[in-house]
């Protein structure tokens, strides 16, 4: 398999992007754009930002999701905000925490004067509901339980400025957890709602510097700068109003269509630039940003509930029968590292484990022949009369999966194994991925600046992407892994940091050890923007911040 190049002409695009969504002149620069000689930041304008997918949900703890993400940062607030080049965490809605030697209780001092769009105080009782909400979720709602939350207890309202948590178990992880998307903040109103209606932009009431203006559900968003925000993260030099008029979010499935209004001027901003676009967007003299999402990495994980994946030892000869070297160096470029552990170099608690990760065809070969699994006359695995052919689902949000699992495909042919690559958009999809039966074999990744990332992709009662009983699927017959789990209740438990380190450490190499996960590379967000967009800041796991972004003059 080589490298892919795709060459496009302007003529062709701008004909394609017209009759799919824009007409006439640009919408850039829609409103007064007050052009200052020295660079320094203006106000007004448009920005024009094109999203590969539509939103699904934006009740905030669905904020994992990057296109929920992406809106939900322009249009709520955190308590705390996480810096993204340090990690440290700076006061945001929270002007000042204590935290006890154990990391059960912990006192947040509310910022003063802090306002929804809808005009409600953002004080001490609106954050308690708001995380008692994400921390117990609502079982009449259906508002389903933070992923980034562990062992909450209750808050109490100490004053109208200040609210304490309690913990049921140490939970060292939950100070950072107030950064993250899935922690935005809204206003009571919008958390009467029933997590049906959070599909709609609309019902989110938030206090951040954008509000939603108007929405076509699944096409196109529109949101208008706030004028009266005054309350960004207290270390940030930009104060006051966000510079921008407007945001509007426009769904375009297409890369090409996507690529096309960029380079043609119709759109300021771009998410998701595969790999291969990388070179021909920048010798147009556009900029690609690609920052990491810290977490764990884009895998292939199985689901040992089905009997052909079972034993460690097939997983494992699967495993060195991964060439990752080929997939990157094919498929990807220099933003998208190989990965040598189950989560990121950038990412806390990380441990190299390259020399376990090799690849090596003789060893998967001996490894299968030792598990029963031997050639047939057809060149395929086989044992007891069954043959060794497995199934996994193309997950749209991560970049060129459909190829990562068609190359991966490729590699396990030369051991005798053949993996099906189904398409992700069929009406049985999501329910089918769930069946351990019918998809053995899955990609999965998430991001989040916090060892507590590990638990949220393998714990029963999160992602729970190796299918274990107790969680999403009601198809699991039996597999549970108590040890897995237990570790994962002492990473999300163990409040002395360098210990926490140690069992996120131990975590690695036992998921590796288990072969429960073939990591492929580090997984960034890729964005491609116009030269004249300036200030584009991201979070600390990728999703984007216009808070500080403005348009200069186009020369």
């Amino acid at each position: 398999m080589t490298r892919r190049s795709r060459s496009r002409s302007k003529v062709g695009l701008a004909t394609l992007i017209g009759a799919t969504f824009l007409t006439g002149a640009s919408l850039w620069g829609s409103g007064t754009i007050a052009a200052d000689a020295q660079g320094a930041p203006v106000k007004g304008g448009t920005l024009v930002y094109l999203e590969q997918q539509a939103h699904t949900n934006l009740y905030p703890p669905a904020g994992g999701f990057y296109p929920n993400g992406g809106i939900l940062n322009q249009i709520t607030d955190k308590l705390t905000y996480q810096n993204p080049k340090t990690l440290e965490i700076e006061p945001w809605i929270a002007e000042s925490w204590t935290v006890n030697a154990d990391a059960t209780e912990y006192t947040f001092k509310i910022r003063k004067g802090v306002t929804f769009s809808d005009g409600t105080p953002l004080d001490a009782a609106a954050v308690a509901k708001n995380y008692d909400t994400f921390g117990r979720g609502n079982k009449e709602l259906k508002l389903p339980i933070s992923e980034v939350i562990n062992n909450y207890d209750r808050s109490e309202i100490i004053d109208p400025q200040t609210v304490k948590f309690y913990f049921k178990k140490p939970s060292p992880g939950f100070l950072q957890g107030t950064s993250v998307i899935g922690s935005g903040l809204v206003s009571l109103k919008t958390l009467a709602l029933p997590y049906e209606a959070l599909g709609d932009a609309t019902k989110i009431i938030g206090s951040g510097p954008f509000v939603v203006a108007s929405e076509t559900l699944g096409r196109e968003l529109t949101l208008k700068v706030r004028a009266d925000y005054n309350w960004g993260p207290a270390k940030l030099e930009h104060q006051g109003r966000a510079y921008l008029d407007e945001i509007k979010y426009i769904v375009t499935p297409e890369d090409s269509v996507r690529i096309g209004a960029l380079v043609a001027g119709q759109a300021d901003v771009i998410r998701q630039i595969q790999a291969y676009d990388e070179k021909q967007v920048e010798d147009e003299g556009y900029l690609i940003y690609a920052p990491s999402t810290r977490g764990v990495n884009n895998s292939v994980v199985f689901r040992p509930d089905n009997p052909l994946v079972a034993d460690v030892r097939v997983r494992r000869a699967l495993l060195h029968a991964t060439n990752t070297d080929e997939i990157v160096s094919t498929l990807f470029s220099d933003n998208y590292p190989k990965a040598t552990s189950i989560i990121a170099k950038t990412a806390s608690g990380y441990v190299d484990l390259s020399p376990k990760l090799s690849y090596d065809l003789e060893k998967a070969k001996a490894l299968l022949d030792e598990a029963g699994w031997k050639l047939g006359t057809n060149g395929r695995r086989q044992k007891d009369g069954q043959t060794l052919e497995l199934s996994a689902y193309e997950s749209l949000p991560q970049p060129q999966n459909k190829e990562t699992l068609q190359l991966v495909a490729q590699q396990w042919e030369k051991i005798g194994v053949k993996l099906n690559v189904l398409t992700a958009d069929s009406g049985s999809a999501v329910v089918n991925n769930l069946d351990p039966a019918k998809a053995p074999v899955s990609p999965a990744m998430v991001g989040r600046a916090d060892p507590d990332v590990i638990k949220s992709q393998y714990y029963p009662t999160n992602r729970n992407v190796l299918l274990q009983k107790g969680g999403n699927s009601d198809k699991v017959r039996s597999f549970v892994d108590e040890k897995l789990n237990a570790l994962l209740d002492r990473l999300a438990s163990e409040p002395d940091r360098a210990k926490r380190l140690a069992v996120a450490g131990e975590v690695q190499n036992y998921v590796v050890d288990q072969a429960y996960a073939i990591p492929i590379f580090e997984e960034p967000q890729a964005f491609a923007a116009a030269p004249y967009v300036k200030g584009v800041s991201f979070e600390a796991v990728g999703r984007p911040s216009f808070y500080n972004t403005w348009l200069a003059p186009r020369r």
